[in-house]
């Protein structure tokens, strides 16, 4: 069992790739060291496996903070979670359910201008997480460059203190306590939490 994530940049072509593309690649790089588990491709297209999947919805969040924190950029994410039938030299070699359920995922994405979204062989599962991630996106959708980054900060470090992610940034500990909450980063970690119960449950059963 394994997860995969596929997207693409929004807005890419109203900034130059040297604003993003290295940004995106060291993103993709911290999730996982080995080039063979992602991808860009087609310019401002992605794809990477997240073999822990019931991580796999916090490594959306944190992709997503890393792309908003350019101004002007966001990013659509398609989760799939199933079985990996083959194993490719590249991610995008590999295949099997998990890896169909994102491709798929992300063309429905584009069409319904949404900007995350999951897939898995249960139905009924996928219909309560989406519905808590249209909530979730009501939030990050209006993420600030200021706000992403302290997500993102806040996602590298998670055992630092406001104030030491502060001086990572040279702002006071009660500025990082007002961009956490106005990012709603304690109700997300609400939902990942969330989210690895439903999908352990599930594929533990």
């Amino acid at each position: 069992m394994t997860s995969v994530i596929t997207g693409d940049i929004i807005n890419s072509r109203e900034a130059k790739p040297i604003a993003w593309i290295d940004i995106l690649k060291r993103t993709l790089s911290n999730i996982s060291s080995e080039k063979k588990y992602w991808d860009i491709y087609r310019g401002d297209s992605f794809q990477i496996e997240i073999r822990d999947y019931l991580s796999s919805f916090i490594k959306a969040v944190y992709i997503k903070a890393c792309i908003k924190s350019i101004h002007g950029l966001d990013v659509r994410l398609a989760i799939g979670i199933g079985n990996k039938t083959f194993d490719g030299k590249k991610v995008s070699e590999s295949s099997g359910d998990a890896f169909i359920f994102s491709g798929e995922t992300l063309e429905s994405l584009k069409k319904e201008k949404q900007n995350l979204r999951i897939k898995t062989s249960n139905f009924d599962l996928d219909e309560e997480l989406n519905l808590y991630f249209k909530l979730a996106l009501i939030a990050m959708d209006n993420w600030t460059v200021n706000t992403a980054e302290i997500v993102k900060l806040s996602i590298e470090n998670p055992n630092a203190l406001q104030s030491e992610l502060g001086k990572l940034i040279g702002i006071n500990q009660n500025a990082v306590s007002t961009r956490q909450k106005r990012a709603y980063l304690n109700e997300i970690e609400e939902l990942d939490l969330l989210f690895r119960e439903k999908i352990y449950d599930h594929y533990k059963s």
